[in-house]
């Protein structure tokens, strides 16, 4: 396994030719209503480094637009307005992806110097992810990928204080436990080949 904490390489795996899928639809951004507006944007923007692109308001709703990409004018929407009380937050996750173990750990440390809480890394053998809430409890997933497919769910905690050859090693060891083993570029080349016919239909 590789235990660098360099980003794993962003070449496409190779797939039989006519397996691809069709690139014309994909996931672009998220909004969600917020209680305290200037509090939140200050956490994705200080925490996350996120840019704030625009502000405004359409009608009685405050906006705000932040994204990290600038060929994307946003990735997350703020947008004023969450009820208070809220019996139940339907937002399961907010989930990003860094490069390899030395950001997620940089991250680690900003949200929780920024307010983050319920801190929670583990590992679900395909990836390494730290879990923990927002300000106003949303929960957020920041992740890398490992270099192996194994059936999910799967979650194990893993201790951060750890050093990287040493979490690199306990998540590898759980996902080779795991069902169905395979490698990334294996589980790749499987889905692209399952996409393309479901997009042939």
């Amino acid at each position: 396994m590789n235990t660098s904490s360099t980003p794993l390489s962003s070449t496409p795996t190779p797939v039989a030719q006519g397996s691809q899928p069709t690139n014309d639809l994909c996931f672009s951004h998220f909004g969600f209503f917020v209680s305290d507006m200037q509090r939140m944007a200050a956490f994705y923007k200080d925490a996350l480094r996120f840019t704030q692109t625009d502000t405004g308001r359409l009608g009685a709703t405050e906006i705000v637009f932040l994204s990290r990409n600038p060929e994307d004018h946003h990735q997350i929407v703020l947008m004023s307005g969450r009820p208070d009380p809220l019996p139940f937050n339907v937002i399961n996750q907010i989930s990003l992806l860094v490069p390899d173990l030395q950001a997620l750990r940089k991250y680690h440390d900003r949200l929780l110097a920024h307010g983050a809480s319920d801190m929670q890394p583990v590992t679900h053998g395909n990836a390494i992810s730290i879990y923990c809430r927002d300000p106003e409890g949303n929960r957020l997933e920041l992740f890398m990928h490992t270099q192996w497919y194994c059936d999910q769910p799967l979650r194990e905690p893993i201790d951060f204080s750890r050093s990287d050859a040493e979490i690199i090693a306990q998540s590898d060891a759980i996902a080779r436990r795991a069902p169905r083993l395979q490698t990334r570029a294996e589980r790749t080349r499987e889905m692209a080949e399952r996409m393309a016919a479901d997009q042939r239909v």
